[in-house]
Order: structure tokens, then sequence, then C-alpha cells
């Protein structure tokens, strides 16, 4: 999962930042509106974390463009000390997915970057493939070359756990 964090305390970000690479996730670190906005476009996040009070372009007119961009897949948690019912209300009606007040623990931070990254994107089919031989994980069924292949549940899971190793999705 690739995560953009924009925030403008810079021990606050690296802590964060550290912590989500922990986690197996790729992280990129901005401390201005400006810059967070550019990058959220340019490249391509699962889930920008992003503070509201940022200096340049404030955190609302980042969420605001992100929203709009028909262009940017990723999913926003808002994550700012603004906390209250009235913050976050305006949070979510400017387009952010997510609010997250600051003091806030991490492992809810973690839980909430991990299922909004579930919804970043379409899900994978639940096929595998390579070399004509394809494996529907979902029906478990077998093919190779278009002709079905019959499979034992045994057979099938030696098939399931090989393929999972080497098969692309």
């Amino acid at each position: 999962m690739r995560i953009l964090v924009v925030e403008d305390e810079p021990d606050l970000a690296e802590t964060v930042a550290e912590g989500l690479r922990g986690e197996g996730m790729a992280v990129d670190v901005c401390h201005d509106g400006d810059t967070g906005l550019e990058m959220a476009t340019v490249h391509d996040y699962d889930v920008v974390v992003l503070d509201r009070d940022l200096p340049v372009l404030h955190g609302d007119q980042v969420c605001l463009r992100i929203a709009e961009d028909p262009g940017v897949q990723a999913r926003v948690l808002m994550l700012t000390a603004a906390g209250g019912l009235e913050d976050r209300v305006d949070g979510l009606d400017l387009g952010a997915d997510d609010y997250l007040a600051k003091p806030f623990a991490y492992l809810e931070l973690v839980a909430r970057v991990r299922a909004l990254g579930r919804r970043a994107r379409p899900a994978a089919p639940p096929t595998l493939s390579r070399a004509g031989l394809v494996l529907d994980t979902t029906r478990r069924t077998a093919s190779r070359d278009g002709r079905a292949l019959s499979l034992s549940p045994r057979s099938w899971g030696c098939w399931r756990s090989c393929c999972a190793r080497t098969v692309r999705r």
C-alpha cells in the first residue's frame, strides 16, 4: 500500500511515516498543502493522511481538490487537532473519507489506513494465471489452455499454495 503523509509538524510526520513503514507500507512525506496536492495528483497513492492546518495551501483546499480530481483514486484520512463534532462533519463534507482527531491511538490510525487502502482500488480478480494455467480461487476451478482440469481437494490445496508463490495476480 502506498501512503502520502501531509503534516506540517516534521517530528509527527516522521513518527507516523516510520510506524506505517514498519507495517509494510510505502510512505512519502511532505510538510505543506501545495506540495501535498502536487504529490497526490502526480503519484498513485492509496491513502493520503492529511492535516487540516497546513501552510501554503490549507488542508481543506487540498482535500477538496483531491476529491474533485477524477484522476486521483486515493482515499483521504484527515488527521488533525480540530476534533470537535463540527470539525469532523466539515472535514467529511469536504470530501475526506475518514477523520481522526489528535491525539490519536496509533493502532487506530493503522487500522483506518488499512481499511481505506482496501477501498482505494477495485478488488483484484480472484484468479491466478500464468503460461496458460488459470486458477479461480473463488470457484475453486482450474484450467490449462482453456480446458478444465479436475482437481481433488488435496490437489487443489497443493496447486493453490504452489501457484500463490509463483503466479502473479
